[in-house]
């Protein structure tokens, strides 16, 4: 297992949410600014693989940057897309956390929980 890392966004209220509950609950991790260190291609398509509903999930659709887009991603191949996602951050929900073998993407208190337990649970067996 990883060490968590936590992409983030400042600004983003979700992300300040989930920060605060990371902190609150005493887990550490590793923070990234989304746009300024972004996800590379291999984190990315290990995000995706660790997806239950695919590209949907990580796709920030409501976003500017998507509605702007002059392609359809459904029609791309997965190293296009792979290589769009790292030019074009604001293109992925956020936050983004993973520990390598599991993910939360938003803010969801529930798969918070989940992935700390996870977590502390796999430290607990080495």
């Amino acid at each position: 297992m990883e060490r968590l890392t936590f992409f983030s966004y400042p600004s983003c209220t979700s992300c300040r949410k989930t920060k605060k509950w990371l902190k609150a609950n005493h887990v550490s991790f590793d923070e990234r600014h989304i746009f300024k260190d972004t996800p590379n291609e291999k984190e990315l398509k290990r995000i995706l693989e660790l997806t239950t509903e695919g590209m949907d999930e990580v796709l920030a659709t409501r976003s500017e940057a998507y509605k702007n887009l002059d392609v359809n991603i459904d029609e791309m191949v997965l190293s296009d897309v792979l290589h769009l996602l790292t030019n074009e951050p604001k293109l992925l929900r956020r936050p983004i956390l993973i520990d390598g073998e599991k993910l939360v993407i938003g803010h969801n208190e529930d798969a918070l929980r989940n992935l700390v337990s996870h977590s502390l649970d796999l430290k607990m067996s080495i």
